[in-house]
């Protein structure tokens, strides 16, 4: 190798040049190497990677690509709660490997933000970051803020399960045909005494039954559609809200609906299946058969560890599908097209955990 291009190696991140001249071949042969865009002999593909390795030359550095095309190459993720909570629901996980499979033509990068103020002066948020869009999770308090922030920089957002308005493309659910499905199937059944355990209403997250003021308060769609719909059917229902959709907090408010054995529901009908396996734990913990004594219906149509042999009665719904459809929006608004927003629709999946009415339970009307 030369002796000139060595310097560079060691006092400077060495560039395609550098390796060029080490090798004894053009820049354009050597960039060819490093892209796989036109056949190269072997051996001087060989010679050119021998003075890469000694050079430290890794590749084209990305940020002068970057630069280049005026872009950062990374697509921007909120998430209201911690991300080790985040990715404890099987739902954002499958949703997250659609967003990526979504992207991949672009080639971009995601970065995950947590969509919380008080973070630190040095935090990334969707004010500040280096990104090219931002995509944003309806099921947060603060999303209506996290749409502000990015609009108000003229990035490309899209939202899932979000009201975001018009103009901007929307990923979501048959959240409110979905949620009837499953009430009518449990009126069905003969059930009159229901409740309903509910995502979060609002950023505050706050547990326990929830009167007729707190629901006309809830800001977070998804939670308010689904439970509407419930309500028209069971308009008695005793509502009681979930911290997190977590099994943990469903066996909370599982709790909560069976300490006394008078007034204790015959269903149960919860918003995702992780807070229907903590009802049903809940129930087990009480005394009672799943679907004998009571029924649960859930939402999302996942793999829950810890129900035994019960196949959750639930409605299924599309995550990766919704994921992969908002990466595929966000790919086509960089490219300047303007998508359209997507309503994807939910199967409803009978299972083992509801069943009719039984003992001394009636079925007045």
């Amino acid at each position: 190798m030369s002796s000139d291009a060595e310097p560079a190696g060691r006092h400077r991140r060495a560039t395609i040049s550098d390796v060029a001249r080490a090798a004894g071949v053009s820049m354009s042969t050597a960039s060819v190497v490093f892209s796989g865009k036109a056949p190269v002999a072997e051996a001087t593909r060989e010679r050119v990677l021998a003075a890469a390795g000694e050079l430290g030359y890794t590749g084209p550095d990305p940020r002068a690509a970057s630069l280049r095309r005026g872009r950062s190459g990374i697509v921007a993720v909120a998430f209201e709660e911690h991300l080790r909570t985040a990715f404890l629901d099987p739902v954002k996980t499958a949703m997250m490997d659609g967003l990526t499979d979504g992207l991949a033509e672009l080639g971009s990068g995601v970065l995950l933000l947590r969509d919380e103020p008080g973070l630190g002066p040095d935090a990334p948020t969707l004010a500040t970051a280096p990104i090219d869009a931002a995509v944003l999770i309806g099921c947060s308090g603060r999303m209506r803020e996290s749409l502000d922030a990015v609009l108000a920089r003229g990035l490309p957002v899209v939202v899932i399960e979000g009201d975001a308005g018009d103009e901007v493309p929307r990923i979501e659910l048959d959240n409110g045909e979905a949620a009837a499905q499953l009430a009518h199937h449990v009126r069905a059944l003969g059930h009159r005494r229901v409740a309903v355990v509910t995502l979060p209403f609002d950023a505050e997250r706050e547990r326990g039954d929830a009167t007729p003021e707190r629901i006309a308060q809830i800001v977070l769609p998804v939670t308010r559609i689904r439970l509407q719909s419930t309500l028209e059917v069971f308009p008695d229902a005793r509502v009681v809200s979930a911290g997190a959709s977590l099994i943990d907090e469903g066996v909370i408010a599982g709790r909560t609906l069976f300490a006394d054995p008078r007034s204790r529901p015959t269903a149960v009908i919860a918003q995702s299946d992780l807070l229907a396996a903590g009802v049903i734990r809940a129930a087990e913990e009480a005394g009672l058969r799943v679907p004998e004594d009571v029924s649960v219906a859930g939402f999302d149509g996942i793999a829950v560890d810890g129900i035994g042999e019960h196949v959750l009665t639930t409605a299924v719904q599309p995550a990766a599908e919704k994921g992969r459809a908002a990466g595929d929006a966000v790919a086509r608004m960089l490219a300047g097209e303007q998508p359209a927003s997507i309503r994807f629709t939910c199967t409803f999946r009978e299972g083992t955990t509801t069943g009719p009415v039984t003992g001394a339970e009636t079925r007045a009307p």
